[in-house]
């Protein structure tokens, strides 16, 4: 059969299978729904999570791709609950300010950025806003977090140094307690400790930010590291980003810091480290698991409609072979061969999951818009492969669950089919 014999045979089946969708729309629509339904969940959960890991990825590089934590415990699902008592990790002993000195001083490290967190009433005059998270940071924290300061600005090492009572606060909080008026140079109270504002900080939106309540906005401030250590009541379980010097490469700054923390800790050659040292790859991993895990729940959401979507499509064809068994015939007895009807059967089943195809990607891309307008920190958007792989999946279907019909129309005697009123 020629190429363009072959198209024009295509198309016939296309228009066919419109005709049938006409015919038959109770059952076209169950298929088409069935079809559009499994491939909205994959389109929709592939945007969101593309949108969230690029987001997150974003996150990851205003750390530095060098850059690496000094934990008490490890991250990621491997590690066990620090609340069973058969859990190692449960012993760990907190990093320490004694051990933040010791990293900051070694050759290798550029600098390394204390960080601890709290959470606590913040009044100004006759406003309160409650709970409201705040970082405690050594003063090296603006060149980790990438945030900019205007008006105002940050705190200094000496003010660090000297537990100084001095807050930088975000906008959100800025806009809860000073509205329209300038914050900076006046007295808010911390629980019961007062503390001075001396600038307000713009962050950017991202999905790592927004889930451990830092992003623009939920109202957070950042203290002087000392200050809260001394006179606040922040969680004291401290974490140190460490940046490598810029000819130093991470893995000899991890060297570094591990030597270290050992030999402050006594351990001997054959015991186990009891701290954790988490690259920014390490992070990234925790997260694919995560929603790996996520997006395989989906794909089984989304079999149970492109299996609704299949089922239709073998009654709906089923069907159109009983209705069509004279026009079968009168092909047959003019020289149509087997695999001419099978294609042209195929054909019209494609179309119909095509269809469902096409709506559901339409609705899966009208969601990521929505979400992406909605929610700034999770930029949502449909990859090329998803709309590729929707389309194969869905075409595929309509050729698994078309096959049955399409052979039992190919296999007619054409006599038979001739005879058939």
């Amino acid at each position: 059969m020629r190429f363009w014999d072959q198209v024009k045979m295509s198309l016939e089946g296309v228009v066919i299978a419109l005709d049938a969708i006409r015919a038959n729309k109770v059952r076209a629509t169950l298929t088409i729904s069935g079809v559009a339904v499994g491939v909205f969940v994959v389109v929709a959960m592939g945007a969101t999570i593309h949108g969230i890991r690029q987001s997150f990825q974003q996150d990851l590089e205003e750390f530095g791709a060098n850059t690496f934590q000094v934990r008490r415990r490890g991250v990621g699902f491997n590690s066990c609950d620090g609340t069973d008592e058969n859990c190692p990790e449960r012993r760990n002993p907190r990093i320490t300010l004694d051990d933040w000195t010791a990293i900051r001083r070694l050759g290798e490290v550029g600098s390394a950025m204390a960080w601890m967190f709290g959470q606590g009433d913040m009044t100004y005059r006759n406003r309160t806003v409650r709970n409201v998270g705040y970082d405690a940071q050594s003063a090296d924290w603006i060149k980790t977090d990438i945030a900019d300061v205007s008006p105002g600005r940050s705190f200094s090492e000496s003010e660090h140094d000297a537990a100084a009572p001095v807050i930088v606060i975000n906008d959100s909080l800025k806009s809860q307690l000073f509205g329209d008026s300038d914050p900076i140079g006046k007295q808010i109270a911390v629980g019961a400790m007062q503390m001075t504002v001396i600038g307000v900080y713009h962050t950017k939106a991202g999905f790592l930010k927004a889930m451990d309540g830092r992003g623009p906005d939920r109202p957070r401030a950042v203290v002087p590291m000392m200050t809260a250590w001394r006179r606040m009541p922040v969680w004291r379980n401290m974490l140190i980003m460490v940046r490598p010097r810029p000819e130093v490469t991470r893995e000899e700054a991890m060297d570094a810091v591990t030597a270290l923390l050992r030999g402050r800790r006594g351990l001997h050659p054959t015991q186990p480290n009891n701290f954790a040292l988490v690259g920014m790859e390490r992070m990234l991993e925790v997260f694919n698991q995560l929603f790996g895990a996520i997006f395989v729940v989906g794909l089984a959401l989304s079999a149970v409609g492109l299996l609704v979507g299949g089922v239709g499509v073998v009654a709906i064809m089923m069907i159109s072979v009983t209705e069509r068994t004279r026009e079968i015939g009168v092909r047959k007895a003019l020289g149509a061969t087997r695999g001419t009807i099978l294609w042209q059967f195929l054909v019209e089943a494609s179309t119909l999951t095509s269809l469902g195809a096409v709506i559901g990607l339409l609705i899966g891309a009208g969601m990521a818009a929505l979400i992406k307008a909605n929610f700034p920190s999770i930029p949502a958007s449909v990859p090329i492969a998803s709309v590729v792989a929707a389309l194969i999946v869905a075409i595929l279907t309509g050729v698994g669950f078309g096959m049955l019909p399409a052979m039992r129309a190919a296999k007619l005697d054409p006599v038979e089919a001739l005879r058939y009123e």
